[in-house]
C-alpha cells in the first residue's frame, strides 16, 4: 500500500536556554506549536526490495545522512525488522529555517512506518528512537502543541491551549546552524535597540534566547524583528528556534494578508514569505 502523511513545520513561542549540560547539549524550556505549512511524506514498496529516498528539493541530501532515512535506519533496528520502503518528500518547509522540516520529516516517517507495520513498536518506542534522532524530533510525535525541556526531548502536550494564531513566516536567503546557536549563547550580548525582552501574551510570555547569539552575527534579523513590531498588524514578533526565520502572530487572517504584502514590498524578493496559522 502507498501512505501520504502531513509533516508539519512548528514555530517556538518561546524558547528559554536554561544551562549548558556536561554532555554538550543546553537544558531548555519551549513551548511548540505544529503549523498549517507543511511538507508530504509518501511511503510506498521500493520495486528492488531497497530503502530510498527522493526528494523534491534538489539541494538535500537523500543518502543516509537524511533524517528521514535514519529514522527509517532507527526503526528498522528497534523491531529487527527490514523496511523496503520507497520514501518521497515533498518540501515546503524550507531547510536551516528553525521550523523543524527534517524533525518533522524523521518523526512522519517513524509514524507511517509504524502504520503500514500495524503499530509494532509502542509510543514509548518511537519516541526513544526520536530522541536519538534529534531533540526536535520527539515533539513531531504528538501532532499539537507541547512543552519540551530537558535538551527538548521531554514532551508534555499543553491540554488548554486553546488559540490558532494567523502567523507571517519571512525566512532570509540563508539558513542558520542549530549548533552554532547554542554555542554561542553564553557569550553573546543584545545589541542596542532591539527588543529582547517577554512579550506577555494570552497564551504565554514570548522570548527566544538564541536571538541573543544569532542577531549579533546576521543583522538582518534584528532588523527585521523591530520592523516587524512596527507595524500595526502585529501582535507580536519573535525568531523561530535558532532561525533564520522570523515570525509576526497578526491581528487576524485578514491583517496576516496586508501584513505579508507589506513584508514582500519591505524584503524584496529573495525573501521566503508564508502565511500559514499554528495548529492546538
Amino acid at each position: 500500500m502507498t501512505l501520504t502523511l502531513r509533516s508539519p513545520a512548528k514555530i517556538n513561542l518561546w524558547l528559554r536556554v536554561l544551562r549548558r549540560r556536561d554532555d554538550g547539549f543546553h537544558d531548555v524550556d519551549t513551548r511548540m506549536c505544529p503549523l498549517d505549512l507543511a511538507d508530504e511524506v509518501t511511503l510506498e514498496p521500493s520495486v528492488d526490495g531497497l530503502a530510498k529516498l527522493t526528494c523534491s528539493n534538489p539541494e538535500l541530501p537523500v543518502d543516509e545522512s537524511n533524517l528521514a532515512m535514519k529514522a527509517l535506519r532507527g526503526y528498522e533496528k528497534r523491531s529487527g525488522t527490514t523496511q523496503a520502503w520507497q520514501i518521497h518528500l515533498e518540501k515546503h518547509v524550507p531547510h536551516g529555517a528553525g521550523l523543524g522540516g527534517g524533525s518533522s520529516n524523521a518523526a512522519t516517517v517513524l509514524l507511517g512506518l509504524n502504520r503500514l507495520n500495524g503499530g509494532v513498536l509502542s509510543d514509548e518506542d518511537l519516541h526513544e528512537i526520536a530522541a536519538e534522532l534529534g531533540s526536535d524530533v520527539p515533539f513531531f510525535l504528538y501532532g499539537r502543541t507541547c512543552d519540551a525541556t530537558g535538551r527538548g526531548e521531554v514532551i508534555e502536550p499543553v491540554e488548554t491551549f486553546d488559540w490558532e494564531l494567523p502567523v507571517v513566516l519571512i525566512k532570509p536567503g540563508f539558513g542558520i546552524s542549530t549548533p552554532w546557536a547554542y554555542k554561542n549563547w553564553r557569550d553573546s550580548k543584545e545589541l542596542a535597540g532591539v527588543f529582547y525582552g517577554v512579550q506577555t501574551q494570552p497564551w504565554g510570555e514570548m522570548i527566544n534566547d538564541l536571538e541573543r547569539p544569532v542577531f549579533e552575527k546576521w543583522i538582518w534579523l534584528p532588523t527585521m524583528k523591530n520592523w516587524l513590531l512596527e507595524q500595526e498588524e502585529t501582535v507580536a514578533a519573535l525568531m523561530s528556534g535558532s532561525g533564520s526565520t522570523m515570525f509576526a502572530v497578526a491581528r487576524s487572517e485578514a491583517d496576516a494578508a496586508v501584513l505579508a504584502e507589506s513584508t514582500r514590498k519591505f524584503c524584496g524578493e529573495s525573501t521566503w514569505v508564508q502565511v500559514t496559522r499554528t495548529r492546538k
